[in-house]
């Protein structure tokens, strides 16, 4: 499946609308969304890594519904494995950026950038599995024998994704609870966080676009040759 004329230019306007959600984010985080009494200014972390980590749910999710898609004999395409690719690889990037940014929040909070709580755990195994989901992904064999072994994978991996989400509440770890859900936020900060998510939700739409293209053109060189590959492209960019 090559995009076209109408799939590029809605593209274009995603990028576009992205790039705006995002300055809009910077704007609220660090300028007009006010400090924390407790943490301080070290709050607007938080603009970042929640958005990030609901990316990464977001993105391994719809690995899982691709990949099942895939295995269902009437939607079987490889199509469905390539979005199932991309959306984990999307993933991984920002799991990883979760990590990153929780260690940051952690030693301003608990004067440490790591410790061995349950949700900081279970977030780490998840983010390791997916690696291996992607290594899994580049084993030989044909794009068919690929598609499949790697939705047995996913479908397995995306019951991490609950466990990660409610270990804050099946054992009391040192990460403290969701602080969206018991409105402990003040509207200005709330709202913020909202922009944030639909800013990178939006980008997780764009690069999953643009990443599943990459992967059919890598596919159809797998398949056909370089040759036959560049060609379909020109003749896509040309229309």
């Amino acid at each position: 499946m090559t995009p076209g004329p109408t799939s590029t230019t809605f593209t274009r306007w995603l990028g576009a609308a992205v790039l705006v959600g995002m300055v809009w984010l910077v704007v609220f985080g660090l300028v007009i969304s006010p400090d924390d009494r407790v943490q301080g200014e070290g709050v607007r972390i938080m603009y970042v890594h929640v958005p990030s980590a609901w990316l990464a749910y977001l993105a391994f999710i719809v690995t899982g519904i691709a990949s099942a898609c895939y295995l269902i004999p009437r939607t079987r395409s490889l199509t469905w494995d390539r979005i199932a690719g991309a959306s984990a690889e999307i993933g991984v990037l920002f799991m990883g950026i979760t990590l990153v940014t929780g260690s940051m929040w952690g030693h301003l909070s608990w004067n440490t950038y790591w410790t061995w709580d349950s949700r900081l755990t279970t977030t780490a195994f998840l983010f390791i599995t997916y690696i291996g989901y992607l290594a899994v992904r580049g084993l030989g064999g044909s794009l068919q024998q690929r598609a499949k072994r790697s939705a047995v994978i996913a479908l397995i991996a995306v019951l991490e994704v609950p466990l990660v989400h409610f270990s804050v509440t099946l054992w009391r770890p040192l990460h403290q609870d969701e602080s969206v859900a018991k409105g402990e936020l003040e509207n200005l900060m709330l709202f913020s966080l909202f922009v944030g998510i639909i800013a990178f939700t939006l980008l997780y739409v764009w690069l999953l676009l643009h990443r599943q293209r990459v992967m059919s053109m890598e596919d159809a060189v797998a398949e056909r040759g370089l040759d036959a590959a560049i060609a379909e492209r020109r003749s896509e960019v040309a229309r």
